[in-house]
């Protein structure tokens, strides 16, 4: 029996239930399941990811701060890694993940008590430090070794820590004090990385590429690629302080250690490590070139479906998913951009679908696919500076924190015109890679400013009944032939009207019949509108791939979330088309109907559905004659659709001969978009309405 530090109270331990937030305790067990939820705890930083801030609690004890706990945005946080922080834990999952919790108090001094909780139960600082056991926690120091692996051993004390001096000759002198394996280790054979989870236990050596680096607030871990895979290695020396300080992003190197499993993960635990120099390092190099090679190229695309217009670009569909497949075994992440429609979230899901098995796959850590895939939906079909100084100010910020490498930024639906050029080339200034697939509105300028463009328009094929996630579909397939059964509806789904035959056949054969699948593209719609800067993954998952639909259609409970979110999507939308049809402006101009609505005044902006989804429905229901065009003007944007082509671009330069101080503009080539300065909104109107008559007459 003891007394609480803060009251007094007797209590069983040195804290009561009253004041337990009021303590911070700094955890020194070895697993999760002894931390105590709702306590606050002291912490190092770990890294960040989109989503927040991995925390370390204690060696291999990691928890993850959401951005949804922050007081502030993710971005504002000046914390770096290995930066003490206090946080709260929320709650230990049943399969070890740990919730963290914000906490405004931010130095011990704030906190009323501090306390050391272990394995044994909560103690003062002073009598947890006292004694043997406290020394027997540290980790065995390795030597940190670098150099040629062809030099010979000039130490036999694999554990004797350097003084400040040999630190410093260590790492800067290449001569006597270039230490290597040593020779009790010099008959280890060298394992390939994937069958380390059959090595459990064993001392082994490894050869590869460093594709990341990260400092902890224990270790600092390397994450090694080699010809079947990649695996983190930790090294330590101190707490908090860089081991092998001269191996970084890039480097080839020879690793010993044991490989042990933490939380369920394959990690090596580092006995010594070279820097491999020359001949050494060009073996292991052409090896990883090699098998990378054979690994990444699909041997041939095999469509979903029979298309002309798929077909005709199987060579390009083969480059992009090269690409793709390739930046998977280099560990370089992948990022996608789409748009915020249903074509849009159907392309990316496909891509994230076929991508996220090869990263488990390639990747001992559990939470890889969160590192090394991203889905970022865009508001509208322009890749522009905005989204591409966001993408690049978090590469950079990825770089920098975690030691990865720069993406390849895949953009579909998108990025195809030339109006997302200043974007694309600003990757293009970093190095990061960028792969475009557009299934329509492609100017052959982009060219240049890609490093694969898959285009049936430049290919001459006809794509008017090609839809954008049709095309992905079948690039998805190509990236991941293992999941080509789980992409088949998406075709289908992908299309507002007109679908292909061939595609309806192939859903419908997979378990998805019309009906279906148009509740599964309404439902998706709606879910793409609300927090439209977020990729729902999980949400987007259960819709396109998990709502309980077997291969054959059977099952009572088939379909009903889809038809649950399908039903609100149809009740507003027929709410807003109804409103917007009373309030149509209808007219003819040199033989061309024209119905025009005034959006701000007759829509609810700022609600479900958006404008753009809206004019699409009212131009499908009112439109009649060979002539049709159906215009929506906003405070200082306007979108049409017509039953034939239009050229925006020549509509927007005649109009601006008309209007010449109204600032006109065609930004969204895809989405039939323009802009002007609102003074000059009803000038803009006319100017339009004038302009596309005298294109179609």
């Amino acid at each position: 029996m003891g007394t609480c530090i803060i009251c007094g109270t007797p209590v069983e331990g040195r804290i009561c239930d009253s004041h337990q937030e009021d303590v911070v305790f700094e955890f020194r067990g070895n697993d999760e399941s002894q931390l105590t939820p709702g306590r606050f705890y002291s912490g190092t930083v770990d890294g960040y990811a989109d989503f927040g801030v991995f925390v370390d609690l204690a060696p291999n004890v990691t928890g993850l701060l959401h951005r949804s706990e922050l007081d502030r945005r993710l971005e504002s946080l000046d914390w770096e890694p290995g930066d003490t922080v206090f946080v709260q834990v929320k709650n230990v999952r049943d399969n070890g993940n740990i919730d963290l919790g914000w906490s405004i108090r931010q130095s011990e001094r704030d906190f009323r008590g501090a306390l050391v909780q272990d394995a044994e139960g909560d103690h003062d600082r002073e009598e947890d430090e006292s004694g043997d056991e406290a020394e027997a926690d540290v980790p065995e120091t390795p030597t940190v070794r670098h150099g040629s692996a062809s030099r010979e051993d000039e130490s036999d004390d694999e554990t004797a820590e350097p003084d400040e001096n040999e630190a410093s000759e260590s790492t800067a002198d290449a001569g006597e004090n270039r230490a290597e394996i040593s020779e009790s280790a010099a008959d280890y054979e060298r394992v390939e990385i994937g069958t380390l989870s059959d090595r459990v236990g064993q001392t082994v050596r490894i050869e590869g590429e460093v594709v990341s680096t990260q400092q902890t607030g224990g270790p600092t871990v390397f994450e090694i690629r080699d010809e079947t895979g990649v695996v983190d290695a930790a090294a330590f020396v101190e707490a908090g302080v860089r081991a092998y300080p001269e191996v970084d992003v890039g480097s080839v190197i020879r690793l010993d250690g044991e490989v042990e499993l933490r939380r369920n993960e394959i990690q090596v635990e580092t006995e010594a490590l070279v820097s491999l120099e020359d001949d050494d390092a060009d073996v292991v190099q052409s090896r990883l070139a090699d098998a990378l090679r054979g690994r990444a190229r699909p041997e041939s695309v095999t469509p979903l479906a029979d298309h002309d217009a798929v077909s005709a670009v199987e060579g390009q569909l083969q480059d992009a998913a090269e690409e793709l497949r390739r930046a998977v075994f280099e560990s370089r992440p992948i990022i996608v951009r789409h748009t915020a429609t249903a074509d849009g979230y159907v392309a990316g899901a496909a891509v994230e679908r076929a991508v996220l098995p090869l990263i488990r796959e390639e990747h001992a850590k559990s939470d890889a696919e969160y590192h090394y895939f991203d889905r970022r939906p865009l508001e509208e079909a322009v890749y522009g500076m905005d989204a591409a100084t966001n993408d690049v100010t978090r590469m950079l910020q990825d770089r920098d924190r975690h030691g990865e490498k720069l993406p390849l930024v895949l953009l579909v639906g998108t990025g195809a015109t030339v109006e997302s050029s200043d974007g694309l080339d600003l990757l293009s200034i970093y190095g990061a890679k960028r792969v475009v697939v557009d299934a329509a509105a492609v100017d052959a300028e982009v060219e240049e400013s890609t490093d694969v463009l898959v285009s049936p328009v430049l290919a001459d094929a006809d794509a008017s009944d090609l839809s954008t996630g049709a095309l992905v579909a079948n690039l998805a397939a190509a990236v991941n032939e293992d999941v080509r059964d789980d992409l088949r509806h998406l075709p289908a789904v992908s299309y507002w009207e007109n679908a292909p035959e061939s595609y309806l056949d192939v859903a419908n054969d997979a378990g998805y019949d019309e009906t279906y699948v148009r509740e599964l593209r309404e439902a998706v719609a709606l879910e793409a509108y609300y927090q439209s800067y977020e990729d729902k993954r999980e949400l987007i998952t259960d819709l396109l791939f998990d709502n309980g639909v077997t291969p054959d259609g059977d099952g009572e409970d088939a379909g009903n979330l889809a038809s649950h979110v399908s039903e609100q999507f149809r009740l507003k939308l027929d709410a807003e088309v109804e409103t917007a049809k009373a309030n149509l402006e209808s007219r003819e101009s040199d033989g061309v109907e024209f119905a025009v609505l005034d959006t701000d005044a007759y829509t609810h902006r700022f609600d479900f559905p958006p404008t753009a989804l809206l004019l699409d429905e009212l131009h499908r229901r009112e439109r009649e004659g060979d002539q049709f065009v159906t215009i929506g003007v906003a405070m200082d944007e306007l979108y049409l659709r017509s039953t034939v082509d239009v050229d925006l671009r020549a509509v927007a330069e005649a109009a601006r001969e008309r209007a010449p101080e109204a600032g006109i503009t065609a930004v969204g080539i895809r989405d039939g978009r323009i802009e002007f300065l609102s003074g000059r909104r009803e000038q803009v109107k006319e100017a339009v309405v004038e302009a596309i008559a005298e294109q179609l007459s």
